[in-house]
């Protein structure tokens, strides 16, 4: 990576644009991580990259290229030579609308900020700590990765736009097993700053998970009521956020479709007046208050690049509130202007139980640990499977009396949504399948009736 500064082949890109100017972004990324196995310390290292979209626009054509091999002057020339002759070789892009001009940042001249081996220096005190209990106790091992990201991002316009956004991820994967490999369980925590992990509560919730284990049972496919921790509903959540295209939804591609090209905006979908919502703002979740995409989709358009991003209620107390647009399908959709959020949020005004208390108030069902391979089978139903994965526990007369054989499920969201029998206490979270995709999220504990385990799974 050169000397350059991002800030500044923004500048020279945007000085060899055409007349009819175009978008430049510039994401620059400084990480570290560590990885540790058999209870023990294992790798750790450094990473850095960059990546520069140049757009060109010729009259309402565009051409988008980017690379991450841009370094000098003569690299940023060649980028934009070829968007230049990619937007004139292209026909009209249908969502092309004027460049943003508002928006610009004092620090946009800043470099990017890094991130070093420092970062993680009180987590791997804690790891220490958590190492040493499990080789006092000699009956498991602890797996997992740690990773603490600075991504700092320029978007520019040729009409004057100028944003910068400095998003720091931390983050801690890990998973406890038993010696001999019978039984494993999971748990991990986001955050901004790797100093707002908890590692002694994470190792301690995954060892808690693993001693559960201890008696094995085994269950038939069925119907059971079933208590989700934050990570599962996470990895959920975030399939009914991804569904929110409002262009699919007039054009009769999902769930949120309704006849003659309608959207199930102001239809109630949840039985519970469960709000999801996402807010630039929200800690220790915040992120990035404006759109900054390289790409044109029914999410996000690069005309948009720079549009502010506010809070956003998707679904209000139970009801269909938002749907994601671009100034395009806005007026397709006859919607609000509303881009994607970079967080997601599930909360239940009022709902302060947490795991503890709904374990313990539960007669009969199934404690998940986390799902896993969650795919979409029918987008116009919002139906998934999965699987579940690392611990599934059966609780009776409010106590977890021991793990169960895993399960493949077949869930309708919209269909879960309306069997939500309790909310607990929205926490930061992060999701186990999709952590790199929602780094970002605070949800409940939630507690369904009749979750469909459709058949066993012999996955561990």
């Amino acid at each position: 990576m050169s000397a350059a500064g991002p800030e500044r082949l923004v500048d020279a890109a945007l000085a060899g644009l055409g007349p009819d100017g175009g978008v430049v972004i510039v994401e620059q990324t400084s990480a570290v991580n560590v990885r540790f196995a058999n209870t023990t310390l294992t790798t750790n290292g450094t990473e850095a990259s960059r990546s520069m979209t140049v757009a060109a626009v010729d009259g309402d054509s565009l051409g988008v290229v980017a690379s991450s091999a841009v370094g000098d002057s003569e690299a940023v020339a060649r980028l934009v030579t070829a968007a230049r002759t990619a937007a004139a070789e292209n026909p009209a892009a249908e969502d092309a609308a004027p460049l943003l001009a508002e928006g610009a940042d004092p620090d946009f001249e800043l470099p990017p900020e890094r991130t070093g081996t420092a970062a993680l220096a009180a987590l791997v005190d804690g790891l220490g700590a958590a190492f040493d209990l499990a080789r006092s106790c000699a009956s498991y091992h602890l797996y997992g990765f740690v990773r603490h990201e600075l991504r700092t991002t320029y978007v520019a316009t040729s009409a004057g736009l100028r944003r910068r956004h400095v998003q720091p991820t931390a983050s801690l994967d890990l998973t406890a097993r038993s010696l001999d490999g019978s039984a494993s369980a999971w748990a991990g925590q986001g955050a901004r700053e790797m100093g707002d992990v908890d590692v002694t509560g994470v190792a301690g919730q995954a060892v808690r998970r693993l001693a559960w284990a201890g008696r094995r049972l085994e269950l038939a496919a069925g119907r059971y009521e079933t208590l989700l921790p934050p990570a599962a509903t996470a990895d959920l959540m975030a399939y009914l956020y991804w569904s929110m295209s409002a262009r699919a939804a007039v054009e009769g591609r999902t769930a949120l479709s309704r006849p003659g090209g309608q959207t199930k905006v102001g239809e109630r979908v949840a039985a519970l007046p469960v709000t999801l919502s996402s807010d630039p703002g929200r800690e220790p979740i915040a992120c990035i208050p404006f759109l900054a995409t390289s790409s044109s989709s029914e999410y996000a358009s690069v005309f948009d690049n720079g549009l502010p991003v506010g809070p956003t209620d998707w679904v209000r107390e139970g009801v269909v509130s938002s749907l994601i647009t671009t100034r395009h399908t806005a007026d397709l959709a006859g919607l609000a202007v509303t881009p994607p959020g970079d967080n997601l949020v599930l909360e239940v005004g009022g709902a302060e139980a947490d795991m503890e208390a709904m374990i313990a108030s539960t007669e009969r069902g199934l404690l998940l640990t986390c799902l896993w391979y969650i795919r979409q089978v029918d987008p116009q139903t919002l139906l998934l499977t999965g699987l579940t994965r690392d611990g599934v526990f059966l609780v009776e007369g409010g106590e977890v009396v021991g793990a169960v054989n895993n399960f493949r499920f077949n869930e309708s969201l919209l269909d879960l949504l309306g069997r939500i029998v309790e909310a607990g206490r929205t926490v930061a979270t992060l999701p186990r399948e999709f952590q790199e995709e929602l780094p970002r999220a605070a949800m409940p504990p939630l507690r369904v009736a009749e979750f469909n385990m459709s058949s066993v799974s012999q996955a561990s």
